[in-house]
């Protein structure tokens, strides 16, 4: 490599307000000892819980095992930002920026948007595929529309939950009911309920998170996911199957214990992981994704077959997380699957400016 050359600034933004705080501080620190150094200037942005900007020390990274929950008093910060565009361009002229806040206000079209009146290029799908992908129900009504196999689905609005619509959903869902806050991920605020006091504990909890709540089905299969990665030609990784440490895949198995069992790829029959690998791709250009996204699915061996669960347009991006795995098993490692990202981005943003009216 010519030493001379410019190295592009990489900007990676982390926190953020959502429950999903810890998680995001735990996979920014994990970019930023992957990205090649000879190819990257790295800096951070965080974003803590008070909605507050920053900019961090990076020469005090916390070194092996992570605690989440003490991983933001690691990550100092050195000054507050009055406008998050001032450190956005504060370094170099060849600027890519990595988003990895989760949740909302992060992956949900809010950050995607600010990002968008920069002008910079980024990381991952633009605004109207983030927005879409974050609430779960209006993601499984364009799925319906795309004319993808899903599990069934109630989606409620807080304040309109009595006791004829919990009946409404036992006797449609039947039990026990998976209740999740629509606009949330990590498995935060997720509830599997058995019965209808149950039922309404689940929603109350669920609510806490968001203004709207699905009821879904609870699907008696194995666990599958898919990595995707590309713009207009996107492509999907090998299969992967996730065994449950716990009663679901939840938090605590995905960030902290690391106690479900992988298997990647995942034992299909003959041509399965293609028909799978075709859904994926469906599914990801259904919400119009780019960059990257992991597509969730079930997968009933004696009855439906394969059944969507859900897309997720930042996934989980720490070693131990399903996207990256997927893709090292396809033959792309951690440092070169943030090599592709950066490039994507800057495909998709060359493609953008010829629509911008500037």
């Amino acid at each position: 490599m010519d030493t001379g050359a410019q190295l592009t600034t990489l900007v990676v933004i982390f926190g953020g307000q959502s429950a999903e705080h810890d998680v995001s501080c735990m996979t920014a620190v994990h970019v930023l000892r992957a990205a090649d150094p000879q190819h990257y200037r790295t800096t951070a942005i965080g974003v803590s819980r008070d909605g507050r900007w920053f900019q961090p020390s990076l020469n005090r990274l916390p070194h092996g095992g992570i605690d989440p929950s003490s991983l933001p008093d690691h990550l100092d910060a050195t000054g507050i930002a009055t406008s998050p565009e001032v450190l956005f361009h504060s370094h170099s002229d060849d600027v890519v920026v990595f988003p990895l806040i989760h949740g909302p206000l992060g992956e949900d079209g809010t950050l995607q948007g600010l990002l968008e009146m920069t002008g910079l290029p980024y990381v991952g799908s633009g605004v109207l595929a983030c927005a879409t992908a974050m609430d779960k129900g209006v993601a499984k009504s364009l799925f319906a529309s795309a004319g993808l196999p899903q599990v069934r689905y109630h989606v409620l609005r807080e304040g309109t939950v009595t006791d004829t619509v919990v009946d409404d959903i036992m006797s449609d869902l039947g039990l026990p009911i998976f209740v999740k806050p629509a606009n949330m991920g990590s498995s935060v605020g997720v509830t599997k309920a058995h019965n209808a006091d149950e039922i309404r504990s689940a929603l109350h909890h669920a609510f806490q998170y968001d203004e709207w709540v699905l009821c879904e089905e609870t699907v008696v299969g194995r666990e599958l996911e898919i990595a995707v990665l590309g713009n207009l030609a996107p492509q999907a990784s090998v299969v992967g199957e996730i065994q449950p440490g716990h009663d679901f895949y939840d938090y605590e198995d995905k960030y902290v214990t690391d106690s479900a069992q992988l298997h990647i790829p995942a034992t299909l029959p003959p041509g399965k992981d293609i028909e799978l690998r075709e859904l994926a791709l469906r599914a990801y250009q259904a919400l119009r994704c780019e960059g990257m996204a992991r597509v969730d699915f079930f997968y009933e061996e004696n009855g439906r077959g394969f059944l969507l669960n859900e897309i997720n347009t930042i996934p989980g991006f720490t070693p131990i997380s399903m996207y990256p795995k997927l893709w090292a098993a396809s033959g792309v490692g951690y440092s070169q699957l943030i090599d592709e990202l950066v490039e994507h981005a800057r495909e998709r943003h060359r493609r953008q400016k010829r629509f911008t009216q500037r």
